[in-house]
């Protein structure tokens, strides 16, 4: 780029020469020049050639009173990068105080000072020494502000004071073109500050930078727009939110699983209910299933009904059939609701579904089982092995534990 620049000055020289050569070749004119009683007489051609001539002879003699100072620039330039690459380098290979030692060196040129400051501070506390970590920081404020805060920041963060982190970033919130670490330690922020929808308008800044990898990015979307359902305030603002969740989030288990908490939490369980049950019908989640059955269920509703029209597809399912013996303990179906219950501890549910099954023998006043129940709950809890309940015939031990058949396109029967 540098020949080609030059190429073209050589060029526009030429041009301006020829051009000069064209007018003054029919008359090269005169000049006269009076100062002080002299009169000096001379042509415009010969002028224009003494004046670029003098031009550069100053040019000239400045560049060369002026060389011993450039190579002393230079030379200075070439250390400070030298001990910047060295002090790196020694950072990597965990030799702190060497590297903190040739980052201040390095730090003395200004061109360097930001980084050389930034990794002589992380050097600082990896050594474990906080007073050079602190002293590194506050050079860094002098030299790069912006740096200096987003260290504070992630600092605080890490503390869990996202309200002090709000505070260290906030003068330079109005900032133009913010570096996406400033935007995604602010959302962050924000989002540990139960002010998750203040940080909804910088997920297209950090999307257009792509400074993370896709799936980095769509987990860190997935968990804001998470945190702002899970933040709102009432119901309409609930709703809301969810409208303008974006459809490539909407299906995420995270953000139905928010939404459907906070929907049960402000009454809305029936439409949380029936977004469950779509989105379980598309795509099958245990989790999914298990909120679907824990909403709450002021008036009867139709998810019984629901839930067992899955049961052909996936009768193997502990989180299918602990809802199901859920719901039909909910709906007063106490034979159903201890017959799914069963199940479900046969196909590993563990303490949730001993619990269960113990408030269906409470209700149906069988105390000595409701109990042992309870107790299974906590040894399930402890990872500890349950004990068998009596009153329990080997017909319907094995029907518990019996696993449906499931056969491929050909026929054949499908391990599962």
């Amino acid at each position: 780029m540098r020949h080609f620049r030059t190429l073209l000055w050589w060029l526009a020289l030429a041009a301006f020469g020829a051009l000069a050569w064209d007018l003054l070749s029919p008359d090269v004119g005169e000049l006269v020049i009076r100062w002080q009683g002299t009169t000096l007489h001379t042509t415009i051609a010969f002028a224009l050639v003494a004046w670029l001539l003098l031009w550069f002879a100053l040019w000239a003699l400045w560049t060369l009173l002026n060389l011993p100072f450039v190579g002393w620039s230079r030379l200075a330039q070439r250390q400070a990068r030298n001990r910047l690459v060295n002090g790196l380098i020694a950072l990597h290979e965990g030799r702190h105080a060497r590297a903190i030692a040739l980052l201040d060196r390095a730090a003395e040129d200004a061109e360097s000072a930001a980084v050389a400051r930034i990794a002589a501070r992380e050097a600082a506390l990896r050594q474990g020494d906080l007073a050079t970590a602190a002293a590194e920081q506050a050079a860094l404020g002098k030299v790069d502000p912006l740096a200096a805060a987003l260290n504070a920041a992630r600092a605080q963060l890490t503390q869990g004071n996202a309200r002090e982190a709000l505070e260290i970033l906030q003068p330079h919130a109005e900032r133009r073109n913010l570096p996406p670490r400033a935007l995604q330690l602010r959302g962050t922020a924000l989002v540990a500050a139960e002010r998750a929808i203040e940080a909804m308008p910088l997920l297209p800044g950090l999307e257009a930078e792509a400074s993370d990898s896709p799936e980095q990015f769509a987990t860190m979307e997935r968990q804001w727009q998470a945190a702002a359902l899970s933040q709102a305030a009432h119901a309409n603002e609930l709703q809301q939110r969810w409208q303008s969740v974006l459809p490539r989030t909407r299906d995420s288990e995270a953000v139905l699983l928010a939404y459907a908490r906070r929907a049960g939490e402000l009454g809305l369980e029936q439409e949380a209910a029936r977004v469950l049950g779509d989105a379980v019908e598309a795509h099958w989640s245990e989790p999914l299933v298990h909120q679907f059955a824990i909403l709450p269920a002021p008036t009867p509703d139709g998810r019984l009904g629901r839930a067992q029209g899955w049961l052909g597809a996936h009768a193997t399912s502990p989180a299918l059939a602990l809802a199901l013996g859920h719901l039909a303990r909910r709906a007063a179906l106490w034979s159903q609701a201890e017959e799914a219950l069963h199940r479900a501890i046969a196909l590993g549910a563990g303490a949730e579904a001993w619990e269960e099954l113990g408030f269906v023998h409470t209700a149906c006043e069988r105390a000595e089982a409701a109990q042992a129940c309870y107790a299974n709950a906590l040894r399930a809890a402890r990872g500890e092995r349950a004990r068998p309940l009596g009153g329990r015939s080997l017909r319907d031990q094995i029907a518990d534990e019996a696993v449906a058949e499931h056969r491929d396109e050909h026929g054949f029967p499908r391990l599962r």
